[in-house]
């Protein structure tokens, strides 16, 4: 038992796995939106912006706080920011491979892994960022 919870810190303590585990539960969170927001008979277009919005908000707590323990709400734009990089990224990805033959499926399945690293690097070293002797969040 307390090499499974020693296992268990030394996981914790490794940022993008964090980054992984709290993606899954934003995952999650928007879907429930999503979800309860069609449940309330919202139109599909309606309930997915709305649930957008919720999520950037949600995924900006959670990841500022348990992937980079930092509690700075200015730097909600540059999340936004990283997150419509992302996107755009993603849909380029996905239409090069559907100009390739590729199933959309399957392409987004290849493209998870390293959208997320890319997602992980870029709050770490524009939204997140910290300095490296004291740790502390930088302002601005």
């Amino acid at each position: 038992m307390r090499k499974t919870i020693n296992l268990i810190k030394k996981l914790w303590a490794v940022r993008f796995l964090r980054f992984l585990l709290v993606g899954g539960i934003n995952t999650l969170f928007g879907y429930g939106v999503f979800a309860f927001f069609i449940f309330l008979g919202l139109h599909y277009a309606l309930a997915t912006i709305l649930a957008t919005i919720c999520g950037v908000f949600f995924n900006f707590k959670t990841t500022g706080i348990i992937v980079f323990k930092n509690r700075d709400n200015r730097l909600i734009f540059r999340f936004f920011g990283i997150y419509l990089f992302g996107y755009l990224l993603n849909v380029g990805a996905l239409k090069l491979f559907d100009i390739a033959g590729i199933k959309i499926l399957v392409a987004q399945a290849i493209l998870v892994l390293p959208l997320s690293f890319i997602s992980f690097l870029l709050m770490r070293k524009l939204v997140f960022k910290t300095l490296k002797q004291s740790n502390k969040p930088v302002r601005g």
